[in-house]
């Protein structure tokens, strides 16, 4: 009798085809990150619903998209069948589409964002192919904190204390995440089991519908 296999993420999808894509994307932990930076837009002195959508938007093709198709190529964590020349075009398309996102975004809302189009621009490469920054504190900061702060940023073309406090209410959750997920990734991939990674999986789901929940709520506060 076979033993049943261990995906290597508790929201991995059976490997194969399109399958592998979706997988690709992390979809809950994109979700969750997402969600940062529209708390960061929804606490913004004024709102605007385009600007969230488009900030999420490059948010989704860089970190979504561009980092994981990177991560996944350095070592290949999620275990999919992708060929490498697809995930670096993947990778390479995605970032470049945030990029013209955050650009034309700089052009018709105010050129500090070019600030923020470059610090991501550099984190993406720098942190998913273990170039710098990647530590726990440096996922916080690149994931967390960084969308928060761009987020607000993009709303009201400058930072204030409630920016500083919603960087640090998305770096301290990143931090949560990590030393969540790092022993079940660690269970999943390393050691092929599942044994005592459910307490900590069921922490990671209600963590990140808590997380969609509280910006979504902000959100529509401010479409009132």
């Amino acid at each position: 009798m076979g033993t049943q296999e261990v995906r290597p993420a508790w929201y991995a999808l059976r490997g194969g085809g399109a399958r592998d894509y979706v997988t690709l994307l992390h979809p809950p932990y994109t979700l969750w990150h997402l969600s940062y930076v529209a708390v960061g837009a929804a606490i913004a002195p004024q709102f605007h619903l385009d600007r969230m959508l488009w900030g999420c938007a490059a948010f989704l093709l860089a970190m979504g998209i561009a980092a994981h198709a990177l991560d996944e190529l350095h070592g290949r964590p999620l275990r999919t069948s992708i060929p490498a020349r697809v995930l670096v075009a993947v990778a390479v398309c995605a970032l470049a589409g945030a990029v013209a996102i955050g650009i034309a975004a700089a052009a018709a809302w105010g050129w500090g964002l070019l600030a923020f189009v470059a610090v991501g621009a550099v984190l993406v490469p720098a942190y998913n192919l273990e170039l710098a920054l990647h530590t726990d504190r440096g996922f916080a900061l690149a994931w967390g904190a960084f969308p928060a702060l761009t987020g607000y940023f993009v709303e009201a073309q400058t930072l204030r204390i409630e920016a500083v406090a919603v960087a640090l209410y998305a770096f301290a959750l990143s931090l949560a995440q990590r030393a969540l997920s790092t022993p079940v990734r660690r269970a999943r991939r390393e050691q092929q089991t599942t044994a005592g990674t459910e307490p900590l999986e069921r922490t990671l789901r209600l963590l990140t519908w808590a997380s969609v929940a509280v910006a979504v709520g902000l959100v529509a506060a401010r479409l009132r």
